[in-house]
């Protein structure tokens, strides 16, 4: 599954529902084993093990097995509202559906096979236009369910570098509903997660501010883009040796694809490491624009 793609319309993309980190894993695991030369029916069955999961996301078998489980019979009562068509051709039929419409947990062989509601088979499939395509790796080692569905919703606009929504709209789509009613605690157990392993574990690095309408934050804005590439440690050792053949304590540490040297040169006062990666690899971006 190392270079497993997952093919997603923008309308499923941006659609509203919730999905546990473990059913998320599940149901991206199995889009990602939809064929791209052939058409999608809702009679094949997709089948992932405990052992595939545990594989992509670093976790142990055992939490996996379990885990699998649990997320297999949660996931045939899951529901999502669409609020648009596949390839955005005519007006949405399908307001509220399920994820899937069967689903087959084999104990003794520790996986699930599930089959794709019919409802959802045009939104994963023969998708021609108006799709998002990102790679099963960019996410299995999220542990934040929230943080998932940000980095689809950046590699949706990837070639923008910046997207905003409103606040109201991003906990619709996440399906909040009363949870985390205040602004900091939305901030504090949603967002500031989410962009966190974004950073981390994802292609992208990405840093969100907030606007406000009057006196009440009712827009953020997230701004973001490609990880700059690391060296090879071999190229960066040959590159940076010194006279007697030694190499800088430094050298082989970056952020983000930047060097720590980079970095503490190019720091402003009272500004971590972090901020300043993220800020140099903003200003990189402007820069390749003008």
């Amino acid at each position: 599954m190392h270079d497993a793609q997952i093919y997603k319309a923008n309308a499923l993309v941006e659609a509203s529902y919730r999905l546990s980190i473990y059913e998320q894993r599940v149901i991206l695991a199995c889009i990602s084993k939809v064929r791209r030369d052939e058409p999608l029916t809702d009679q094949k069955l997709y089948r992932v093990s405990a052992q595939e999961i545990a594989d992509m996301s670093g976790t142990q078998i055992g939490t996996a097995y379990q885990n699998l489980k649990a997320a297999s019979e949660r996931l045939f009562e899951r529901r999502v509202s669409l609020h648009a068509s596949p390839n955005g051709d005519g007006k949405v039929k399908v307001r509220l559906t399920r994820w899937v419409q069967t689903i087959e947990y084999d104990e003794g062989g520790g996986a699930v096979s599930l089959r794709f509601g019919t409802d959802m088979v045009p939104y994963l499939s023969q998708l021609t236009e108006q799709f998002t395509r990102y790679a099963l790796a960019d996410i299995a080692k999220m542990t934040s369910a929230h943080a998932v569905r940000l980095y689809e919703l950046l590699a949706q606009w990837r070639g923008a570098g910046e997207r905003s929504v409103s606040i109201e709209w991003l906990r619709e789509a996440f399906q909040l509903e009363n949870r985390y009613s205040n602004i900091r605690d939305f901030k504090r157990w949603v967002i500031e997660p989410a962009v966190k392993q974004v950073n981390e574990y994802s292609p992208l690095w990405c840093k969100w501010s907030q606007r406000k309408t009057g006196r009440r934050v009712s827009h953020l804005t997230f701004t973001f883009g490609e990880k700059a590439k690391t060296i090879p440690p071999k190229a960066r050792q040959a590159k940076t040796k010194g006279k007697a053949g030694e190499v800088s304590q430094n050298s082989s540490e970056a952020l983000y694809g930047i060097p720590r040297t980079v970095i503490e040169s190019k720091a402003r006062p009272g500004e971590g490491y972090e901020d300043t990666a993220l800020r140099l690899l903003s200003e990189a971006k402007q820069q390749s624009k003008g």
